[in-house]
């Protein structure tokens, strides 16, 4: 099994102290995860995109690349990339030039997006989004694999014979296909033989094992191998401590404070006490033993070979979040790597075949 670190950069008031970060800082804050994460051994970390309150997610391509500069190994993801919203020769530019920059580093999670606000500030209708999303991978997935590219489409200016610079690094880019409820995603990501990353978080396991049994079918309706399927799925918290008593006391102010903003806001409450919060959805918060348990309860229903994990502290002190992490990755990350198979590819650059080296994807 693999593990991502992933931040969609929100910026609002720390749930326990109530103060706010400048922006500046909060971007700092992330470039510091970042390197905590490749430090600690994580094998990839994402960057979320969106474009209203309360993120600062709106051009991961530049967190990226400058994340591309200060680290080596790891893996750098998307999460999720709104391609019903950009348009697919931009977005093909930006991902190609970071790819280049970090060496073949890049995989993109790739999906339609959420909330009102940025659908209306891309003028981009609930109607329209499935078709913009669909039209906009097709032709960026013909601009990675073609150097010319004809495409007749409806939301964009349809192309001749279009060359688009630079040409890729990565023979193409893996990408995954995000997906909370939608079987829109999920169609396309079996259509197409990409791995799927279930969200996974907002509520309790049922509907997202549904939909992955669904992309499980489409995808053998569609005449791919079963055995090539890779499926991601992401989690609702962490806090890693030596007992499950510790570990539910000093995680209840914060699902409080979260609690409360929720319903500030009018925001849907599933969990509501932190003990049902802990039972039932896929938030990691316990001793080493109890979240190596619930993983592999989620792997039977799922199926994920790679799983996300909070980049941010959420509320925890930076000493908390460093200790949740360290723990996590001395004694719960060995045990999954051991027991839960990686995902059936490479996990490096995806680079043409040769004689010498066998093929990444």
């Amino acid at each position: 099994m693999k593990f991502l670190a992933i931040t969609l950069i929100v910026h609002r008031p720390d749930p326990m102290t109530g103060v706010q970060k400048t922006t500046q800082d909060r971007f700092r804050e992330v470039l510091d995860n970042a390197l905590l994460a490749e430090e600690l051994g994580f094998d990839g970390f994402g960057v979320g995109e969106r474009h209203e309150r309360p993120f600062i997610s709106s051009s991961p391509a530049v967190v990226l690349s400058h994340l591309a500069a200060l680290t080596r190994r790891i893996r750098l993801f998307t999460a999720v990339t709104t391609l019903s919203l950009l348009d697919p020769v931009r977005a093909y530019e930006d991902y190609a030039t970071l790819d280049h920059l970090s060496e073949g580093r890049l995989e993109l999670i790739i999906g339609k997006g959420n909330g009102t606000a940025q659908r209306e500030l891309f003028h981009v209708t609930p109607e329209d989004q499935w078709d913009r999303n669909a039209e906009s991978y097709e032709v960026f997935r013909q601009i990675w694999r073609q150097d010319k590219v004809t495409a007749v489409t409806r939301f964009r200016p349809p192309l001749k014979d279009a060359e688009v610079w630079p040409r890729p690094y990565q023979q193409p880019v893996r990408v995954w296909h995000g997906s909370a409820t939608s079987k829109e995603s999920v169609d396309l990501a079996a259509r197409h033989g990409d791995p799927l990353f279930s969200a996974n978080v907002t509520h309790p396991i049922e509907p997202y094992a549904e939909l992955i049994r669904h992309y499980r079918e489409r995808w053998e309706f569609y005449g791919h191998d079963p055995a090539k399927i890779a499926v991601g799925a992401g989690t609702a918290g962490l806090l890693v401590t030596r007992t499950s008593q510790e570990a539910i006391e000093a995680y209840r102010p914060i699902f409080e404070s979260t609690l409360a903003f929720q319903r500030q806001f009018g925001l849907p409450v599933v969990f509501e006490t932190v003990e049902d919060f802990v039972e039932r959805s896929s938030a990691l918060i316990g001793s080493p033993q109890q979240i190596i348990e619930k993983v592999h309860r989620y792997h039977e229903h799922l199926g994920h070979t790679v799983l996300h994990l909070h980049a941010d502290a959420n509320g925890l002190s930076e000493a908390q979040h460093r200790a949740s992490l360290q723990l996590f990755q001395s004694e719960v990350a060995p045990v999954l790597r051991r027991d839960i198979p990686d995902p059936p590819f490479a996990w490096g650059p995806v680079l043409p075949v040769t004689e010498e080296e066998p093929a990444h994807a």
